[in-house]
């Protein structure tokens, strides 16, 4: 059984109307330390009352942007591979005719 909360459900309801009235200019950080409450705390208790998570400043282009840059990312990843293989086959080949011109 969980234990009761030590914050009513009004200190509760105040503190989410403070940080939705100051979200944009103020952190969660921010507020709860006003507020001496854990931001962790606070940020519960606005993703709980909106009833959906709290991602301040995503959106569907934030998402989309990431989206992109994995795919960027990956796509990075697979040409660094290349690039590995082709200086060891360079390298060898260096190497190969060093030892021919002795």
């Amino acid at each position: 059984m969980a234990r009761p909360s030590k914050y009513s459900a009004e200190f509760r309801s105040d503190a989410i109307a403070l940080w939705r009235a100051s979200a944009g200019r103020r952190t969660f950080k921010d507020v709860a330390a006003d507020l001496n409450v854990n931001p962790e705390t606070l940020r519960t208790w606005v993703r709980d009352a909106d009833g959906r998570p709290v991602a301040v400043g995503a959106s569907q282009d934030t998402e989309a942007e990431l989206a992109r840059l994995r795919a960027e990312n990956a796509r990075l990843a697979e040409a660094e591979k290349e690039w590995q293989l082709e200086r060891e086959f360079l390298r060898r080949a260096a190497a190969y005719f060093v030892r021919e011109m002795k």
